[in-house]
């Protein structure tokens, strides 16, 4: 089998810099593919914390003008990852996140400076780097939306493209006037092209424009076809449903490994469930509550947001105090539920603990500690979190929604009685059915016995990207012969 080269264009890749699932997923998925005999470069803004980390550089090629300014790409290897740099200071070196200032809001030039990203790697699909020339090109989410879209409109022979969507809601809409700075015709700003309601739609254009268009579970490329979940895309989705598949995410096993895990204070096992006590009784303690090995633990790792559907456990908080359940929180979002968080934390000491941001070793620790954890989202592409959580033997409680429902098999009384079960489910997203869902769990917990058995069923779920990395290396390798015939 020959080996197909393969582009990755994206605006944040784990370990070098990271908001969210995102950049797992383009972290972990070139390893994946190099055993299917695909070769990836990542293409990535040089943000100061990516330059920060890397080694020996190699300029690739210089640009006497990108958006304002002339830059350089540089290739590099880090960490495994074989990288394509931007270094454009004038869009890039800047305090603040990927795509938002210190302040928080967004950086006012972000329509530029994913346009810049997405130019460059439609220059690298031409030709632009001698030696590289990919066969396809793998677009992520908005901020790389108009790649296919300079490919498209470039004429002549080009790459594959392949447009992936990890959450529809950010869409990357921005002023027409915008068009005569992004170097494309004038007829690209045409409903068949990039233009979305009068605006230049980033996400749009890509899914106009790309030869295939994945999301990230099969459940979730269902639902973003209905208008409930489809974010005012539905419309266009529906008629290139042909080529529109779901390839469920997977985790990254060496970083999210319990057995080998340095950031928790007891490894384990399936076969050594019992030492999980030392790490719940570690997290308890971390956020102040009890050491009771027999009062239920449930964790959260997530943004605090609507989307995520945390304000609905805050609004049947009571019915797990009412249990005698205990929760950890971490995590930052909405200052609104942030508030409410800290407020109950102060309410319910030693019952709920809570910490904001995003730290890597609590995050693993609350994996590792907690007896279940709660993803209660209102949608969700695919979710990573309870892939942990499976992994590390704490059983999800999660909304019946997208990714969410493709991975947790439901403790209902058939799958009980067939011995599959791995968490609980629950359905509509509402506070009552989360809070049936507490109680359900409750009763679960009561049998320690059957809830063993349900740690070493969720512990032997395959959430390995094995399976994903066919699927894709399918529909790359397809694609590839479809533009070669």
């Amino acid at each position: 089998m020959s080996e197909l080269k393969l582009l990755s264009v994206v605006s944040e890749v784990y370990p070098l810099v990271k908001t969210g699932g995102l950049a797992d997923v383009a972290g972990a998925l070139p390893a994946a593919l190099k055993a299917q005999g695909i070769a990836v470069r990542t293409l990535v803004p040089g943000y100061p914390v990516v330059k920060a980390a890397l080694g020996r550089l190699e300029e690739a090629f210089y640009f006497d003008h990108l958006f304002g300014a002339p830059a350089r790409l540089f290739a590099a290897t880090v960490g495994g990852l074989d990288l394509f740099v931007i270094d454009a200071p004038h869009l890039y070196d800047r305090p603040g996140g990927p795509y938002t200032a210190p302040d928080g809001r967004d950086h006012p030039d972000n329509a530029q400076r994913f346009a810049a990203l997405a130019a460059v790697a439609s220059g690298i699909g031409l030709g632009l780097v001698q030696g590289f020339v990919p066969d396809i090109v793998h677009a992520h989410d908005w901020q790389a939306g108009l790649t296919p879209a300079y490919l498209h409109y470039a004429g002549g022979r080009r790459p594959g493209t392949v447009m992936s969507i990890h959450n529809i809601a950010f869409q990357g809409q921005f002023p027409a006037s915008l068009v005569p700075a992004l170097g494309l015709p004038a007829h690209a700003f045409a409903i068949e092209g990039i233009e979305y309601y009068g605006t230049v739609g980033y996400l749009k254009a890509g899914l106009q424009l790309a030869d295939r268009i994945t999301t990230v579970s099969p459940g979730y490329a269902a639902e973003i076809l209905q208008p409930e979940a489809g974010m005012g895309l539905e419309g266009l989705l529906n008629q290139r449903r042909g080529v529109l598949s779901g390839i469920l995410n997977g985790l990254d096993e060496a970083a999210w490994d319990p057995a080998a895990d340095t950031f928790i204070p007891a490894p384990f096992d399936a076969g050594r469930l019992e030492a999980r006590a030392a790490n719940k009784a570690a997290l308890q303690a971390r956020f102040g509550l009890p050491q009771d090995p027999d009062a239920l633990l449930f964790g959260v790792v997530s943004r605090l947001s609507w989307q995520k559907g945390l304000d609905l456990l805050m609004d049947g908080l009571g019915t797990l105090i009412d249990i005698g359940a205990q929760l950890a929180v971490l995590g930052s979002g909405d200052p609104h539920l942030t508030d409410r968080y800290a407020g109950s934390a102060r309410v319910n000491p030693g019952r709920v603990g809570v910490e904001f941001g995003y730290d890597e070793a609590l995050a693993h620790l609350i994996q590792a500690g907690a007896d279940a954890l709660l993803v209660p989202s209102r949608f969700e592409p695919c979710g990573l979190t309870q892939l942990a959580a499976l992994r590390y033997g704490a059983l999800p409680v999660v909304a019946r929604v997208g990714g969410l429902a493709d991975t947790v098999i439901d403790v209902n009384e058939m799958a009980r009685a067939s011995g599959v079960g791995t968490g609980v489910q629950f359905s509509p997203v509402t506070a009552p059915a989360l809070q049936t869902a507490l109680i359900r769990t409750q009763a679960l917990w009561q049998d320690r016995t059957l809830w063993r058995q349900l740690q070493r069923n969720a512990m032997a779920t395959d959430v390995s990207w094995d399976r994903a990395a066919r699927a894709y290396a399918t529909l790359f390798r397809d694609l590839d012969r479809e533009r070669a015939a």
